[in-house]
């Protein structure tokens, strides 16, 4: 949630940066909602004030002049029914303005570019493409083959972008899981985190899915509760209304959760396999900070999701998004792509955002500075550290043979005891 303070003394350089992500955004309706808040909570205040001045008034009339004393009765009934009136219409239009507010994203950092998805900006490539002399299988192609996915009997359990790893695909997925969680923790300093996998409707306001985004949740009426989509959603309200010293930041936690999302709509070559899954695994990366050294936290957390495809000799390309592509509460965004060679394209494997204290506001998530002062709102970090779902097609299509096997990278090897996935054919 923005700031209403700043957007009320700089509308025009707010509304500036805002209509960097979208044109059509007004602040006109805010302003005005703002505007007539603060008249209408002068109003009550006076109203309040008057009201305890005719009951001191009264008070004083105790055993006098009845007809005074009865004017008087009647303006405070007319003071109580103004009051009324006004506290009421305060109530609608804070509701309003509360609302209205919530429909703003996040405001750009100024070093994220202008543009829409298309003209993000490639920062660098690591490694090179593999070269074939085959033309390279689809990752779908090699884990049926191999016996590592049955996508089938996932239709056939749950419906269509449900993954089922079977044999050693679902070795090879745990292995991922348990080894990136072990990196984080060990090289990286983040604290582990097995969360609960799902949450309430308040975890997902002060993480920014609802309100905006609730058609993309999973949700669990009876209970209130929702599926969680990343476990961004529930990193973000570890520390909600709680205020924090300054000496424990930064914060850093790592989750393992499974992510569902609805996924609405249809994507073509991204609905084969792997791209584009209702349900998928993901490590998550999460801090909190300082609002001073926020970027340089970005940066490190880039870092730290890199370190899992370096380690994993993948080919990938680091990308910066346009102020049109953030999403809702991110102030800049960082991409880390995967090179797929089947479809001789890159796919996103990790996001690296900094939300500095959109998400905080929403909670209440300050810290007391060390140098004394008022409590001031944290800065929200997230990133994947990473996503296995296109991680695993990125490691079957890199290291094919020419005999439909994966050459598994010298860290899987280890951790799996074997040095190639082999033909297994899909249980029966």
């Amino acid at each position: 949630m923005l700031d209403l303070k700043a957007i009320r003394s700089d509308p025009e350089g707010v509304l500036a940066r805002l209509r960097r992500r979208d044109p059509t955004l007004d602040l006109g309706p805010i302003l005005a909602l703002d505007e007539e808040r603060r008249e209408l909570q002068k109003r009550v205040d006076d109203l309040r004030r008057r009201q305890n001045e005719g009951s001191e008034r009264l008070a004083s009339l105790k055993g006098g002049n009845p007809a005074e004393r009865e004017a008087l009765l009647a303006e405070m009934k007319d003071l109580a029914a103004d009051r009324k009136a006004a506290e009421e219409r305060l109530a609608q239009v804070e509701q309003e303005l509360e609302a209205r507010l919530l429909e703003l994203p996040n405001l750009p950092h100024d070093s994220v570019p202008s543009g829409t998805k298309e003209e993000k900006i490639v920062l660098r490539t690591v490694g090179e493409p593999p070269k074939f002399d085959f033309p390279p299988r689809h990752h779908l192609e090699l884990a049926r083959n191999l016996g590592l996915l049955d996508m089938d009997r996932a239709a056939k359990t749950t419906g269509a972008r449900f993954p089922m790893y079977v044999g050693q695909g679902a070795r090879l997925e745990l292995a991922l899981i348990r080894w990136m969680l072990e990196l984080h923790a060990a090289e990286h300093g983040y604290t582990p985190v097995l969360p609960p996998y799902l949450a309430n409707r308040t975890s997902f306001f002060v993480s920014g899915q609802l309100p905006k985004f609730g058609d993309e949740l999973y949700h669990c009426p009876t209970d209130e509760l929702f599926l969680n989509p990343t476990a961004e959603s529930l990193l973000a309200n570890l520390h909600r209304d709680e205020v924090l010293e300054e000496s424990q930041l930064p914060l850093k936690y790592a989750a393992f959760t499974p992510c569902f999302r609805r996924e609405a709509g249809t994507y073509g070559e991204e609905q084969r396999g792997l791209i584009r899954m209702h349900q998928f695994h993901k490590v998550e990366l999460f801090h909190y900070t300082v609002p001073e050294r926020s970027y340089a936290a970005l940066d490190e957390l880039v870092g730290h999701a890199e370190a899992v495809l370096t380690k994993l000799g993948l080919h990938y390309r680091v990308s910066l998004l346009t102020a049109q592509d953030l999403a809702y509460q991110s102030a800049k965004t960082i991409d880390l792509e995967v090179w797929l060679p089947a479809q001789g394209r890159y796919y996103e494997v990790s996001s690296c955002s900094n939300c500095e204290d959109f998400q905080a506001r929403r909670g209440n998530i300050r810290y007391r500075p060390q140098a004394g002062g008022k409590p001031r709102f944290v800065h929200t970090l997230n990133g994947s550290g990473v996503a296995t779902s296109r991680l695993f097609a990125a490691i079957l299509e890199q290291n094919q043979d020419p005999q439909g096997r994966v050459v598994l990278p010298p860290v899987l090897a280890e951790l799996l005891g074997q040095e190639v996935l082999g033909s297994a054919g899909n249980p029966r």
